[in-house]
């Protein structure tokens, strides 16, 4: 348990049975009546952003929340195995829960895992990640009908758009936010 005085950002609050993150919080002291907290909160599982006040002084109930970095092993049926390379231990996590960062993730890739109370909340991926394009048509010159850019399946399966100069067998730098083209990568 905390007060709503000990807020800060990133910190994850029990509420009704939903873990929210708090994104934004100011202390408010109104010329009249009791001074109030004013916070943002996101909820941890689905994104959804709300706003919701609190008297000061409230206690309200935080939530433990563990970021590990982990390994990814592979997929088994609709789970994904991830390895805690410092325990050893490994976790099956829902294909709900890791959801757009499968279009990403490669076999012994590392991603951060959050728990609480040994659930898997969600996945993160680092803003950019480099794959390579396994399958894409050849561009010709003057082809800009279509802005330049055509559909290129990258290692994982996922298909993304990419500049008509870009051919298969290229690694490229993807955004694991948008699936934005970022540029090619040379070794």
């Amino acid at each position: 348990m905390a007060t709503t005085n000990d807020l800060k950002n990133g910190m994850v609050l029990n509420l009704d049975g939903n873990l929210w993150s708090v994104t934004e919080f100011q202390h408010v002291k109104p010329g009249k009546g009791g001074a109030f907290v004013r916070t943002k909160l996101k909820n941890v599982l689905t994104g959804k952003v709300v706003e919701k006040t609190f008297n000061a002084g409230m206690k309200v109930e935080t939530a433990t929340v563990d970021r590990r970095e982990m390994q990814y092993l592979y997929k088994d049926g609709e789970d994904y195995v991830f390895m805690d390379g410092d325990t050893y231990e490994q976790i099956m996590v829902p294909e709900a829960t890791v959801g757009d960062a499968a279009h990403y993730l490669l076999e012994g890739q590392t991603a951060t895992v959050a728990r609480n109370e040994g659930t898997p909340l969600y996945v993160e991926l680092p803003a950019a990640v480099v794959l390579t394009i396994t399958k894409t048509e050849p561009g010709l010159q003057g082809d800009r009908s279509t802005g330049g850019t055509k559909p290129a399946t990258l290692e994982t399966g996922y298909q993304i758009q990419v500049p008509l100069f870009v051919d298969s067998d290229t690694k490229v730098k993807v955004d694991t936010r948008t699936g934005a083209y970022l540029g090619r990568v040379t070794e």
